[in-house]
């Protein structure tokens, strides 16, 4: 599809794939904080802010945190009906 071709230039699918499993361990905000430096270290260098390698991050994020949550809630869901 057109609307995601953007995920598919420069290195964003690696910002959206390492993404998943850092959120997945830890939590969205902290992906925030990941995505942040690593764009502040592309603007260090480079002097570009890519607000699209941001979005491809936080994007990954989202589906860790959200894989991270079905997980806790199929543990503590059969736990709890016991």
């Amino acid at each position: 599809m057109k609307i995601f071709d953007w995920l598919k230039q420069s290195n964003r699918l690696q910002h959206f794939g390492y993404a998943i499993p850092c959120a997945f361990l830890f939590t969205l905000l902290f992906v925030a904080g990941l995505a942040a430096g690593m764009e502040f270290k592309d603007n260090a260098y480079s002097n570009k802010w890519d607000w699209l390698d941001f979005t491809a991050t936080i994007l990954g994020g989202i589906v860790g945190q959200t894989l991270q949550i079905l997980v806790a809630y199929i543990i503590f869901g059969y736990y709890y009906s016991l």
